[in-house]
């Protein structure tokens, strides 16, 4: 399927995938959510909004996401006057995680309301290999599959030169906490990540999604580096999660905090910063942008 008609992109990932196949003059909508690159928001609709979180910290943003849930209520909501106002061609969505996106089948509901003919392309990786077919995926309904082609074969062969840089190096042992109270196991990809990266990703469930563990059981692993990488926030937040929570924390680990937003979480071509950033945490190969990842202990 190919097609050269308007895009909205209900998904920050998604969104950068568009961006780096230069189909950006084609994009008409965005979320709330979409920061990169440098500001998709601008000048574009707004069409799916969320939770306002404001003020909250990650105890209480837990909390107000399980009511919501429990509850059967919208994390996010599609604004469909602008919805309609863009009328998009072609529609990128996602059903992977109610927490993170607005599912596509509220946005085929919405669809139907509205009489939209759009097409709707879903998008719900599980590893690093998927997150390159959806690229693949988005070229093809975007009528440039050889972009997208282009970008995959440049990205693995950047993933290609970290293996050969970590090759033989002892492979640390790696706690991701995706996020910090309750504490979360990372899921999906983010294992993978570290494997890529020359580590080995403990309490882990590659392909799978996030689940809580308990300090205790992280202690029990006694890994060598913990990397706080929390879901929805950048290097930061993450820094200041960490240091509230070092008490926590086994006492020989290294600690860091990662741009779990531009480089671990959202599944898009930065994934590959975040494999080159989490080596470069490992094993000091390349060179460390602070912006990335900040060391805490």
């Amino acid at each position: 399927m190919s097609g050269a008609g308007t895009i909205a992109s209900l998904i920050p990932s998604a969104t950068e995938i568009v961006f780096a196949l230069g189909l950006a003059d084609r994009l008409v909508g965005v979320t709330f959510e979409c920061d990169f690159p440098p500001d998709p928001r601008v000048g574009r609709e707004i069409l799916v909004g969320g939770l306002d979180t404001h003020g909250l910290d990650a105890t209480a943003i837990d909390a107000l996401v399980r009511e919501r849930v429990s509850a059967g209520e919208l994390l996010y909501t599609l604004d469909r006057e602008r919805f309609a106002r863009a009328a998009p061609d072609i529609v990128l969505t996602q059903d992977l995680c109610r927490v993170c996106a607005l599912p596509s089948g509220d946005v085929e509901i919405a669809m139907e309301h509205l009489g939209c003919s759009a097409t709707v392309v879903t998008l719900d990786p599980h590893s690093v290999a998927e997150v390159f077919e959806t690229i693949r995926a988005v070229g093809d309904v975007c009528g440039a599959r050889d972009r997208a082609d282009n970008l995959v074969d440049s990205l693995r062969a950047r993933l290609a030169r970290v293996s050969t840089a970590v090759d033989g190096r002892r492979r640390p042992s790696v706690f991701v906490l995706e996020w910090p109270d309750p504490p979360f196991v990372a899921g999906h990809w983010v294992p993978e990540l570290v494997a890529l990266a020359g580590g080995d990703a403990v309490l882990a469930r590659p392909g799978g999604r996030s689940i809580t563990t308990t300090w205790d059981e992280v202690t029990e692993c006694d890994p060598d580096v913990v990397i706080v990488a929390s879901c929805g926030f950048g290097v930061e937040d993450s820094a200041a999660h960490a240091r509230d929570l070092l008490h926590r924390m086994p006492e020989r680990a290294q600690v860091w905090a990662i741009d779990a937003n531009g480089l671990v979480v959202r599944p898009g071509p930065r994934l590959v910063d975040g494999v080159e950033t989490i080596a470069t945490v490992l094993h000091g190969v390349g060179s460390l942008n602070p912006t990335h990842a900040l060391r805490i202990r």
